[in-house]
């Protein structure tokens, strides 16, 4: 017994993999508006390994993916910009009516409202459903 004990694989063991394997996936979430999850699953990475790479890479403790214009010169990863966005309000009135039908022990109640006044109604409905 003590034999199969001996001979028994020990502990896990850590997959490793080539620096420039892990240079292209942290260059890829690097890229604005992509997810570390997303990438991690494209690559069979679990994500939290990918951002402990990411992580590293910020920090100085491997080496960056190259840029395009020098084949040599590691990257900086660009800091995180916020971009303006303005949102534009629709100019149209929703025209039309709300039809609500309201069913209450025996009563029935048929409503209509004007659509251009959702929020009124949408108030007026929560008060009546209470």
């Amino acid at each position: 017994m003590y034999a199969n004990l001996v001979n028994a694989p020990r502990g896990r063991h850590c997959r490793t993999y080539p620096d420039d394997f892990k240079t292209q996936v942290v260059a890829a979430c690097l890229q604005p508006g992509v997810s570390m999850a997303a990438v991690a699953l494209a690559n069979g990475l679990n994500a939290n390994l990918l951002r402990r790479w990411v992580k590293e890479v910020r920090g100085g403790g491997m080496p960056a993916a190259p840029t395009a214009g020098s084949k040599d010169a590691p990257a900086s990863p660009a800091p995180p910009t916020l971009v303006p966005v303005t949102v534009a309000l629709p100019e149209e009135v929703p025209s039309g009516e709300i039809k609500i039908e309201i069913h209450r022990a025996q009563a029935v109640f048929q409503i209509s409202w004007p659509a251009a006044e959702s929020a009124s109604c949408a108030q007026w409905l929560r008060e009546v459903l209470r």
